[in-house]
């Protein structure tokens, strides 16, 4: 069973944690429940107060105490292969637990409304699980836009054509974020810059985010983080379900589930998305589309296949895409304007199949140790060109991962073990420049994890990967926690990651510019580029509270990483863009301060400050990223009403981003009215959300994003000139689009 505890926040008082409790115990031993006359002592169990962050393990008797309150009435004991048990407790008292052995491989479900955002107080990683709930405050229609009520994400414009947004976590890129489905890679490589506009919002069941460098056992890019998203099950999802949207910009989609239990250990889900927008939409009247013209299809097949009694899971997934996306002047016909000079204007046409298996069993006689295998194959590829200039890639992609999974002793002494294989074909050309390679890499990790839930717990990786290019090397990885007091959470962690940066499809924003491009070849063996390199070191405080009867909790973090080989993107020459190796110092400095409080019966509130430093050394000297506020504020108020028989409810959201002043590209040397000020000023982005659920099969909601109606004067430069030497659509620090209204429904059943 997950660590995942529902909490709520309130401010600066962590010495409310120590007030009002009492020091009377709940004691009691855990047992195996056995055919013989004796019933065995379970060593390391986990037993904890439900909606708390106190908890604690079996000693080798089996036997444990657990301060009683009067504040928590539940009482979950868990131990891994054993069907939990619940408890009511009234009082101080001693108990005796006895745990049946179980080959489910599901996880037990305790009944109980679960937070729409979870922290995890006693997992060694800093993780946060956004729910369904939470996914649906924003009415997101895809991945990309799954983000807007959480604080630990930035979401930003990539250009100022194509619509895409990109996300930041402690300062950086996507690209340093290691970004899996169900623990497989997914947005990577040809994806990039527009994968995570390829999973729709409806398809997911949840996502997690993991601060800081992540686990060995996903591989050894992962620098700043980890996302990992979890899609629906055709086993728990509804037998059907559609949902519809429409915005008044003419952007309509409509996503429809479809699934079935087959027999009694097999089941099936058809999910089907389609989008559209073909209003041309130019409201700043610079003559380009403020949106593209978009057309995509998305079919996913899932199968799902349980054996418990045997110990059997699987899932098989397999999915086709088509994207199209048209860009440019507002009068741009492709038929008429293609490949000339009269009317500027682009597509990007994507076409990608991806499949994945994962097989997992557990031993029968051992329900503490299994074994899993991964495996996933995609095709992707991309037509596209900008203006005058083309860009096409396919890439090949193959990732197996075979993980074994037992104890050491007894259950608090948990290890991982296993091997990797990954083959990445990339066929690429830029205009007549041909930057096809292939990239083959095999590695095999350790894990260990020590779970005190006490006190302390901690895992510690280690993994040895051999790549054709990058040659071999080591991955470090360290995660740490520690309880000092009551409902409190402290850890801290490092890691070493690398990775091989493609330069071109992680940086396709620049393709809609007339910057020439300069790559300086450092003799490397990507793009005659060196590897990046990056050490990420960690610290967070979570503490739970109660105040006025009612709980929250407040969470600090720190996260620095410091660059080793970073391949620059240097563009602050308006008329060019350079890649070149990092000569010098690059870092990211992170901060964040978060508050969520639980202000009177459905209503929540959740406030951070985040506070970023984030320099690198250029040719020039050293600067601040550009595009990037050093300050930010989030704020989210959500509220609900009681549910009624049926099901209906009433459920209100309201979100406030602002941004501080962002230092912008040196765009001096231009003449005069073709240049940006040095910093762009602070700005507010609000956005709001009614849902009227009628029952549990239909609901309807409206909402509106940007509605203070704040937007960038000038997102395309030179917009006058679009084939002359001062173009660039790449600066873009706030919204182009101004206020929007949405409408959808959601049908079930």
């Amino acid at each position: 069973m997950s660590y995942m505890f529902r909490c709520a926040v309130v401010s600066s008082a962590i010495f409310f944690s120590s007030l009002g409790f009492s020091q009377e115990k709940v004691k009691g031993k855990v047992l195996e429940k056995s055919n013989t006359e004796s019933d065995l002592p379970l060593s390391g169990a986990s037993v904890y107060w439900m909606n708390s962050q106190t908890g604690t393990v079996t000693d080798d008797n089996g036997s444990f105490e657990i301060e009683y309150t009067g504040e928590y009435k539940r009482l979950i004991v868990s131990y891994m292969g054993f069907e939990s048990d619940t408890l009511t407790i009234n009082e101080p008292k001693t108990v005796s637990i006895r745990l049946k052995a179980s080959n489910e491989l599901n996880e037990v479900v305790v009944e109980q409304k679960r937070d729409a955002t979870e922290k995890a107080f006693l997992t060694p990683q800093n993780v946060v699980t956004i729910n369904s709930a939470e996914l649906l405050k924003a009415a997101c229609c895809n991945l990309a836009e799954s983000f807007e009520t959480n604080p630990s994400i930035d979401v930003n414009l990539s250009d100022g054509l194509t619509g895409t947004k990109q996300i930041q976590m402690l300062g950086l890129t996507s690209p340093y974020l290691l970004i899996t489905q169900e623990n497989i890679p997914m947005v990577r490589g040809a994806s990039q810059a527009y994968g995570l506009t390829f999973t729709p919002g409806t398809w997911i069941e949840s996502i997690q985010i993991s601060k800081g460098a992540g686990s060995v056992v996903n591989g050894y890019e992962s620098i700043s983080g980890q996302i990992n998203t979890e899609l629906v099950k055709p086993l728990t999802d509804n037998e059907l379900f559609v949902n519809g949207y429409g915005n008044q910009n003419g952007r309509y989609e409509l996503n429809t589930h479809l699934n079935k239990k087959l027999t009694d250990k097999w089941s099936t889900g058809l999910y089907i998305h389609g989008n559209k927008r073909s209003q041309r939409e130019d409201n700043n009247g610079d003559g380009f589309l403020d949106a593209p013209l978009a057309d995509q299809i998305n079919v996913m097949n899932r199968w799902q296949f349980q054996d418990p009694e045997k110990g059997w899971v699987s899932f098989f997934n397999v999915r086709f895409l088509n994207d199209e996306k048209q860009i440019g002047q507002v009068d741009y016909e492709p038929e008429l304007h293609k490949n000339g000079s009269d009317v500027w204007g682009g597509e990007i046409d994507t076409r990608r199949f991806d499949s994945s298996v994962k097989v997992g069993y557990v031993f029968p006689n051992l329900p503490f140790q299994s074994i899993g295998f991964q495996a996933s194959y995609s095709n992707h590829l991309q037509d596209s060109y900008f203006g005058t200039r083309s860009y096409n890639i396919g890439h090949e992609s193959l990732y197996t991962n075979l993980i074994f999974n037992s104890i050491i002793g007894d259950t608090r002494n948990k290890f991982k073990t296993g091997l990797t294989f990954a083959y990445d074909g990339y066929d690429e050309q830029v205009s007549v420049d041909d930057y096809s390679r292939s990239d083959r890499s095999a590695g095999a990790f350790f894990e260990y994890g020590y779970e005190n839930l006490e006190k302390l717990s901690f895992t510690a990786g280690l993994r040895i990967d051999t790549h054709n290019r990058l040659g071999t090397y080591i991955t470090p990885r360290f995660h740490l926690r520690y309880t000092p007091w009551e409902r409190a959470s402290l850890r801290g962690s490092f890691g070493r990651g690398k990775r091989a940066a493609n330069i071109f499809t992680e940086n396709q924003q620049l393709f809609s510019s007339a910057r020439r491009i300069a790559i300086a070849d450092a003799g490397g063996s990507v793009y005659g580029l060196d590897p990046e390199e990056a050490w990420n070191y960690g610290a967070s405080f979570l503490q739970g509270f109660t105040f006025l009867g009612r709980s929250g909790n407040i969470s600090i973090d720190f996260y620095r990483t410091d660059f080793k080989n970073q391949v620059v993107v240097d563009w602050e020459n308006p008329q060019e863009v350079s890649f070149y190796n990092l000569d010098g110092d690059s870092f990211s400095n992170s901060f964040q301060f978060e508050v969520d409080y639980e202000l009177a019966t459905n209503f929540e509130i959740r406030t951070a400050y985040k506070y970023y430093d984030v320099k690198v050394d250029y040719r020039r000297g050293e600067l601040q990223k550009p595009l990037q506020a050093q300050n930010r504020f989030f704020g989210n108020l959500a509220y609900e009403t009681n549910l009624k028989n049926n099901g209906a409810q009433w459920r209100f959201d309201f979100t406030l981003h602002t941004f501080g002043k962002q230092r912008l590209p040196d765009t001096s040397n231009n003449p005069e009215s073709y240049r940006f000020e040095g910093f762009a000023s602070p700005y507010s982005n609000m956005n709001a959300q009614i849902t009227k659920v009628f029952s549990k099969s239909f609901e309807v909601y409206v909402g509106g994003e940007n509605l203070g109606n704040t937007t960038q004067q000038v997102p395309v430069l030179g917009a006058n000139d679009p084939f002359g030497p001062y173009f660039d659509t790449s600066i873009v620090y706030a919204p182009i689009m101004g206020r929007m209204f949405y409408a959808g429904f959601r049908y079930r059943i």
